[in-house]
């Protein structure tokens, strides 16, 4: 069986996306309101906006490759580098630090050509920690870079790269189709969200690196939409890979056999539709919650306050089965009569929305 890289069209990629035409306008619309909403809100709102969605691709871009990272490392370490924090914090996790500077700096340069200096950097960033990983640098050696599912003696092959000596080649070939296809460019792909679909799997079948292919292609993925609209794209991509993995190894397996790239296309195009959404009800929910806490906010205890905070995080997908007395006991270390008061008082201010009754009481946030 050959795989893309082997087949003599390579690296020339066969597509038809007609019938995307309606999904492409949808995602265009999304962007548009997300685009609307941030002209109009406040630096606060779209600082906490960039913040949540900073973290959450963090996060899930490390647990896409099976590294699960500390939240507060992340939020401190993105937090240090955006300097919201007038004292620097002690990151522990070194991990957690390179690819939170890399979610700014992939922000910060957005409209820059890709370089190879520039991949480079951005694997130092993630790996530098990591003294059994050669960072920035292609990988080398004889050995095939495969990937590889199973328990020994039972492997499963699900792709192999192209050797290690055709690397610089290869990706100086896709350095110049990147910046070719890019908005104003000699092979100019105008529809961001194809473009950023065939960057993934094209980064993706070279897999030019040690380690770290899979968080750097996403990263591209991203570029390739922030460049098409001009500012950085507001969405956790790998947030929305992440909850079907299945899916994105299956489809993007199936793409590295063939020429014909037509329904990896579809698949990418859908997930970056849905994060695009998913990002617009998170933008819908930091603006309320910024009005939630300017309406309540001088009403609130100490304790009150830290409840309301922990319901907050949970974002628009809401509190898991709604705030208990139990809940707010633990949170706030306090005993049953006091929670049940304080959540009472809660309610009574409208803060607070009560549901259930006897012990199956819970209380949601009235937004």
């Amino acid at each position: 069986m050959k795989y893309n890289w082997q087949r003599p069209e390579w690296p020339h990629f066969f597509y038809n996306v007609t019938d995307l035409e309606d999904l492409l306008l949808s995602y265009a619309e999304e962007t548009g309101n997300i685009s609307g909403i941030l002209q109009v809100a406040t630096e606060h709102v779209k600082a906490e906006n960039l913040l949540d969605i900073m973290v959450s691709e963090a996060i899930k871009t490390s647990e896409i490759e099976g590294e699960y990272l500390s939240r507060q490392d992340v939020v401190s370490s993105i937090k240090n580098n955006l300097g919201l924090n007038s004292n620097p914090v002690k990151v522990k996790d070194k991990r957690a630090e390179g690819v939170s500077t890399l979610m700014i700096d992939v922000r910060k340069t957005y409209s820059e050509v890709l370089t190879e200096e520039k991949l480079f950097e951005w694997h130092v960033m993630l790996l530098s920690e990591n003294k059994a990983i050669n960072s920035g640098e292609w990988r080398k050696g004889m050995a095939p870079m495969q990937v590889i599912s199973g328990t020994l003696g039972k492997e499963k092959i699900h792709f192999e790269a192209p050797p290690s000596e055709k690397v610089p080649q290869e990706m100086q070939l896709f350095i110049n189709w990147f910046n070719e296809t890019a908005p104003g460019g000699s092979m100019e792909i105008k529809r961001a969200p194809v473009r950023s679909a065939i960057a993934h799997l094209y980064f993706e079948s070279i897999h030019p690196f040690e380690d770290g292919n899979g968080r750097i292609g996403r990263v591209l993925a991203e570029k390739a939409l922030s460049q098409t609209l001009e500012r950085p794209v507001m969405m956790s991509l790998s947030r929305k890979i992440e909850a079907d993995r299945k899916s994105y190894y299956s489809a993007l397996e199936t793409a590295q056999r063939s020429d014909d790239i037509s329904a990896w296309i579809h698949y990418f195009v859908r997930t970056i539709y849905e994060a695009q959404v998913d990002a617009r009800k998170i933008l819908n929910f930091t603006l309320q919650k910024t009005n939630f806490f300017d309406r309540f906010k001088k009403y609130f205890n100490e304790r009150q306050s830290k409840a309301i905070k922990k319901m907050l995080e949970s974002g628009p997908d809401g509190f898991q089965g709604g705030m208990t007395a139990r809940k707010y006991m633990s949170i706030n270390k306090t005993s049953k009569a006091t929670a049940t008061r304080d959540l009472q008082y809660l309610v009574d201010i409208k803060a607070l929305i009560i549901s259930g009754g006897g012990r199956s009481v819970s209380y949601s946030l009235s937004i």
